[in-house]
C-alpha cells in the first residue's frame, strides 16, 4: 500500500455548525491544536440562516483522538453540532485554480488534459493558462500531478466542502 493510500485511510472530514460570531473559529482550531491534529483544509461559509456558519475541516489522525476533538468542540459556546462524516454517504467537492506554463508546443496537451478532467480555462495568454477544476480531492490531486510536467506557476485550492445525501443533515 502506498503512502498516499495509507494517508487517505486516516483523513477525516468534519462539519461544524456554529453561531456566526467572532472568535468561534479560533476556539475550534485550538481544540484541534491541543490534541496534536493539524488541519489540512478549512472552509467556512454562511449557512442558509445568516446567524450561523458551516465549518468544514479535513484532518489526518486516529479516530479515537478525533472523537475526543468532536466531543470537546461540541461543548464549546456557539457550536451547535459537530460531525465526522468519514465513511458516510456524502457529496464532497473541491475547487482549484491552477496557473500553468503554456508554450505553443505544450498548449494542446494541456487543453486535452483539461477536456479529460472537465476543467475550464479562465485565462489564456502567450505564456500561461489559468484553469479551474472541480471534483473530489482525488480527482484534483490527479489533475495537478498530470499538469506538473508542464510547469505549474501557481496553485490555489478551496479545501473540501460536503453535504449529506438524502435527508441526512450535514
Amino acid at each position: 500500500m502506498s503512502n498516499i493510500t495509507m494517508d487517505r485511510a486516516f483523513i477525516h472530514t468534519i462539519s461544524i455548525l456554529v453561531a456566526n460570531k467572532p472568535g468561534v473559529l479560533v476556539r475550534i482550531a485550538q481544540v484541534f491544536a491541543r490534541r496534536g491534529f493539524n488541519i489540512d483544509s478549512l472552509v467556512v461559509s454562511p449557512s442558509k440562516e445568516g446567524a450561523f456558519s458551516r465549518i468544514t475541516i479535513t484532518a489526518k489522525g486516529d479516530p479515537e483522538t478525533l472523537d475526543q476533538i468532536i466531543k470537546q468542540a461540541s461543548k464549546l459556546v456557539d457550536v451547535l453540532h459537530a460531525t465526522d462524516h468519514t465513511g458516510e454517504n456524502v457529496i464532497d467537492k473541491e475547487l482549484a485554480l491552477i496557473k500553468v506554463k503554456a508554450l505553443d508546443e505544450t498548449r494542446t496537451g494541456i487543453l486535452q488534459l483539461c477536456d479529460h478532467f472537465k476543467a475550464e480555462t479562465l485565462d489564456f495568454n502567450h505564456e500561461s493558462l489559468v484553469i479551474q477544476v472541480t471534483g473530489s480531492t482525488e480527482k484534483l490531486d490527479a489533475f495537478v500531478e498530470m499538469l506538473d510536467q508542464f510547469g505549474i506557476i501557481e496553485l490555489i485550492r478551496t479545501g473540501k466542502i460536503l453535504m449529506a445525501r438524502d435527508k441526512g443533515l450535514t
